[in-house]
């Protein structure tokens, strides 16, 4: 028999729903949505209760649970070790693509940002960096890179220029936070709209250090100008985990 906290856990930490009854809503997708909310609630990594115990806490029997298991499975919500049980697995952050910082977006994903500032220097960009924000040959910019993190775990490296005349004294402001809600707050300029590009690629050495991953694993890249009212203000690489991050949109059928 499963022991109860006062607050209706199990010992382990395990919300109890009750047991589950017959319905309209099939028993394994009953207990399905109930693995999903315990999984969400789990940091990855954690074991989920084996499969005696979740028939006796939902009242099922062994082919609902495996059903369940089975699916949350092929769906990466969770995984098996054999010979060790099922864990909940590490959690892919899904994006919209759309124009937000980095901030919003983690939010939005229901993770916690944060960001560690790695270099910041007044220097003339390369070649397609002053392009990109039509700046006059010899003409100086702030070149910014910073490991973003979600949840503590490292998602991305952020590799980015701003015209060092649009933000003369960048170098004495919290760089840690969102730089387009600085950049609309102290300088005025509201990014508004942005052209991107992606591509997939392999982490070379240095990158895949800072994000803690094998050298030649796979990795996102973000390719981006940044407007504001029809002004180029920033240009940037974002260099993502392709383990932790992927990218979803709506596609419709166009004319012709």
């Amino acid at each position: 028999m499963t022991d109860l906290t006062t607050d209706g856990r199990t010992a382990e930490g395990h919300v109890i729903h009750g047991h589950i009854t017959h319905g309209v809503v099939p028993k394994h997708e009953q207990l399905r949505a109930r693995l999903t909310e315990l999984a969400a609630r789990l940091p990855a990594g954690a074991p989920l209760p084996g499969e005696r115990q979740l028939c006796i806490e939902h009242g099922v029997s062994r082919i609902t649970v495996r059903e369940a298991i089975g699916q949350l499975v092929s769906e990466g919500v969770l995984v098996r070790v054999r010979g060790k049980g099922t864990f909940v697995a590490e959690r892919t952050a899904r994006s919209r693509l759309h124009l937000a910082s980095f901030h919003e977006d983690m939010r939005r994903l229901g993770l916690r940002p944060g960001t560690a500032v790695l270099e910041l220097a007044r220097t003339v960009p390369p070649p397609a960096t002053r392009r990109a924000l039509e700046l006059a040959p010899g003409e100086p910019a702030w070149h910014l890179r910073r490991l973003r993190l979600a949840d503590d775990q490292p998602m991305s490296i952020d590799d980015a220029w701003y015209a060092a005349s649009l933000a003369p004294d960048l170098d004495v402001q919290d760089l840690t936070g969102s730089v387009y809600t600085l950049l609309a707050e102290r300088y005025g300029c509201t990014i508004d709209s942005a052209e991107q590009t992606v591509r997939a690629d392999e982490a070379g050495r240095a990158d895949a250090v800072l994000l803690g991953l094998p050298t030649g694993r796979p990795v996102l890249v973000f390719d981006r100008i940044s407007y504001s009212a029809g002004r180029p203000v920033e240009h940037a690489l974002s260099t993502y985990r392709g383990d932790r991050y992927e990218v979803a949109m709506t596609v419709q059928l166009g004319a012709g």
